[in-house]
């Protein structure tokens, strides 16, 4: 059994969302998947943006973001759904959801205050709409199909916005909710992103947690595989809006692919991994629009990775931007402890996550995402030392498994970047990452330059390929 994630843009429309019923039609043919989705692309965006005008009492931008959402489902369901007797009752579903949104907008208008509990709300509509949708046109189409809202299974705590799924209650709920249904033939569909509290209210896992959704259900339900859909072919080297010669990875490993995802590769949600990982569950990345592509598996199987060694060198390029450098320096660091203590815990107290490190005896270099750092977490600082701030830098991280113990990549990597200005050096506990900081107006340069040294020879062939074109 399988479990089959398919993202927003994935079902961003009819075509898209047609797509996506065929490839869950094909897989069926292996055992009934699970299908997890998400909402409709843009969806999620524009309930944000509902949700902030309301609370700040902009209830007429609140009500026309909420009639945008209501023309895109309809729309979608016109385009997709051929009975006019099921388009009506799908309109009906959809009214009733859009309605039970303005309420809820209005409501946070009258009290005049956004809570995480109310945006969690409003967020979870995007899902329920899409996989509704989604449901019906597979029914119409002829297969056993049921909807399933997953706040039946993915019970978490209350720590709405980011909350953390109740492991034991939830593989209780996938085994006895979503394992018969399955077993009987039955494809079901259902939302990646939300779930719910113990006292009923709808919570989020963070954006991007239709992935972590899907690995979880996959973990709980022994899935033999976990299909990531998108809209590329799989990983890429790295990204091809910045190197255009870039090319899809056909096999890693999970730590690499956890590298990534944490070091700004957009693909994989950083969570998806650990349950994967718990339960060795490999998982593809694949391309809706070219499904016959091979993408990208991520396994830690070493008969399958023998098969396409690739001698501990560079398997991808990750950048990160929007953010800053923050340099400290102190005489208080030389010979004593306690400094670093003092530092990170400044950094804690104002709940702000550090990228990236460099240090020597009287000075340390961290960066930072530039929106999240406040005025009284430098003064703080302050009182420790001289702060700095480079504002508009970037981290480009390279990463491959046991990469630090290849001989001579280090060099190769520095020496063909002797044209740019690096602002950072940090490689530390990681074995599979050496990581830089440059200005962003040199990353394009930076991640070309380093594209072109790792990935033109053929030390690469058998691993990555190009990917197909997007119609």
């Amino acid at each position: 059994m399988a479990v089959m994630k398919f993202g927003g843009t994935s079902v961003g429309n009819a075509r898209a969302m047609q797509q996506a019923i065929d490839l869950v039609a094909r897989e069926k043919l292996n055992g009934a998947p699970l299908v997890v989705l998400s909402a409709c692309s843009g969806i999620t965006n524009k309930l944000v943006r509902l949700a902030e005008a309301s609370g700040r009492s902009a209830l007429d931008e609140a009500l026309l973001l909420a009639g945008e959402v209501r023309r895109h489902h309809l729309v979608l369901t016109v385009e997709l759904i051929k009975s006019s007797e099921l388009q009506a009752e799908l309109a009906a579903k959809i009214e009733e959801y859009v309605a039970g949104l303005e309420m809820l907008a209005r409501g946070v208008d009258i009290v005049g205050e956004l809570t995480e509990r109310s945006k969690d709300t409003f967020c979870s509509f995007g899902e329920l709409l899409s996989t509704t949708i989604f449901a019906a046109a597979m029914k119409e189409q002829g297969h056993d199909a049921e909807w399933l809202d997953v706040r039946r299974v993915m019970i978490t705590d209350d720590n709405h916005g980011f909350a953390r799924p109740l492991g034991d209650i939830c593989r209780e709920n996938a085994g006895t909710i979503i394992r018969p249904q399955l077993d009987a033939g039955t494809i079901v569909i259902t939302q990646g992103y939300i779930g719910a509290a113990l006292n009923g209210r709808t919570t989020t896992l963070g954006r991007g947690g239709s992935d972590y959704s899907a690995a979880l259900l996959g973990a709980w339900l022994h899935a033999n595989a976990i299909q990531i859909w998108t809209d590329v072919d799989g990983v890429m080297t790295c990204d091809p809006r910045l190197v255009p010669e870039a090319r899809s990875i056909r096999i890693m490993t999970f730590s690499e692919a956890a590298e990534l995802a944490y070091l700004g590769a957009k693909v994989l949600h950083p969570d998806t991994i650990a349950p994967a990982v718990e339960k060795n569950i490999p998982v593809w990345v694949l391309n809706t629009w070219h499904p016959d592509a091979k993408g990208t598996l991520i396994t830690n199987d070493t008969e399958r990775l023998s098969g396409m060694s690739y001698g501990g060198l560079v398997k991808s390029i990750a950048v990160k931007k929007g953010q800053c450098i923050i340099n400290i320096r102190s005489n208080r660091m030389l010979g004593r402890y306690g400094f670093m203590a003092e530092l990170f815990g400044a950094f804690s107290r104002y709940g702000v996550s550090i990228e990236m490190i460099s240090s020597s005896e009287v000075s340390v270099s961290v960066t930072v995402d530039d929106k999240c750092f406040s005025e009284e977490l430098l003064q703080d600082l302050r009182a420790l030392g001289q702060v700095d701030i480079e504002h508009r830098v970037a981290t480009v991280s390279v990463v491959g498994d046991n990469l630090r113990m290849s001989k001579g990549v280090a060099g190769r990597i520095f020496s063909s970047l002797r044209d740019v200005n690096l602002r950072m050096i940090s490689q530390g506990a990681s074995e599979i990452n050496v990581g830089f900081v440059v200005e962003e107006k040199d990353v394009e340069t930076a991640v070309n330059t380093l594209h072109h040294e790792f990935f033109s020879g053929e030390e690469t062939v058998g691993i990555f390929e190009k990917p197909a074109g997007i119609p």
